[in-house]
């Protein structure tokens, strides 16, 4: 029997709501949250992104500025969202190519439209090391992963690397590896569904449709690591902005509270921004100057990203 094949198209559109990142999601049959989610017609449509903004638009209401391909998710049976299979044969198999979209205008999407931003520690609270480290990883995963890996060294390193156990570093940008292994030990709603049985007695975060979270923890870590070495933190800003903003953005990106000197000595040894003359009135306090992106250095040079000098805390 020959497989039908078809090209899915999701997308992680991030923007930066205060201190806190958000990530659009659209919802799914049975209340669940779903990216952003298309099909490609090869007959209709050009390219996979004049396809992904087209329905994005559609869905949401939102028009993609800044969009980069981000991996292509190809597992045999992954689950899909069923309204893009409404019309598929049976045994299609659905690849789905995923993109990273930022925003600096997180816009509420028209009423119409079931569409809406979440904070993604809502899905990932492990993530947020900003307030310290999280309590549910040594009270809740810590313990379960200690009885997954019972007597298997290989697995217990794992999760030490992981999630930053027995004295282990956290490393930020290992999001994907963490949801896997929570997925693999069956700790996250995802894997008992797929699987068919009955739900873990403690939920480790928000669900999503399909595979969406593994989807949003790729592109978490992805944009994790690339504030380091290009300037994408920019894409979440507005046009004017505060240093006090941008280290906020930076921190709730990261999950990281960051050293306040130290920031912002590496920000000027990078010629990144420069001020406006312009003054910010602040509640409390005085007022703030407004600073820009310098984009122009980014169009005549590859420009580096942004140095984060976190600061030091005891696990």
């Amino acid at each position: 029997m020959t497989t039908a094949l078809i090209i899915g198209l999701s997308v992680v559109i991030v923007a930066a709501d205060g201190e806190t990142p958000c990530v659009l999601v659209t919802r799914r049959d049975g209340g669940l949250a779903g990216l952003p989610f298309g099909t490609f017609d090869p007959a209709r449509h050009r390219t996979f992104e004049l396809a992904l903004r087209g329905w994005v638009r559609e869905q949401t209401g939102f028009d993609l500025g800044y969009v980069e391909q981000l991996y292509t998710f190809g597992d045999r049976d992954r689950e899909t969202p069923e309204a893009t299979l409404a019309d598929a044969p049976a045994n299609a198999r659905v690849v789905s190519v995923g993109y990273l979209g930022l925003t600096p205008d997180p816009t509420k999407p028209p009423e119409a439209l079931d569409a809406r931003w979440r904070g993604w520690y809502s899905l990932f609270p492990w993530e947020d090391h900003r307030n310290g480290r999280p309590a549910i990883i040594d009270e809740v995963i810590a313990p379960r992963l200690s009885t997954w890996a019972a007597g298997n060294e290989p697995r217990q390193l794992r999760a030490n690397l992981a999630f930053g156990l027995d004295g282990q570093d956290w490393i930020d940008d290992r999001v994907l590896e963490r949801y896997e292994l929570l997925y693999e030990a069956g700790l996250v709603t995802e894997c008992a569904r797929d699987a068919g049985l009955p739900l873990p007695d403690v939920k480790l975060g928000e669900p999503m449709a399909s595979d969406h979270r593994r989807i949003l923890a790729t592109a978490m870590g992805r944009l994790r690591g690339k504030i380091r070495y290009r300037p994408v933190i920019f894409e979440l800003m507005p046009e004017r902005f505060t240093l006090s903003a941008l280290q906020m953005t930076c921190e709730g990106i990261l999950g990281l509270k960051l050293h306040k000197q130290n920031f912002r000595r590496a920000l000027d040894r990078t010629d990144l921004v420069e001020g406006t003359g312009e003054m910010m009135d602040r509640t409390g306090g005085r007022p703030a100057e407004l600073y820009r992106f310098r984009r122009e250095k980014l169009r005549r040079s590859a420009a580096l990203g942004i140095t984060t000098p976190a600061i030091r805390r005891d696990s």
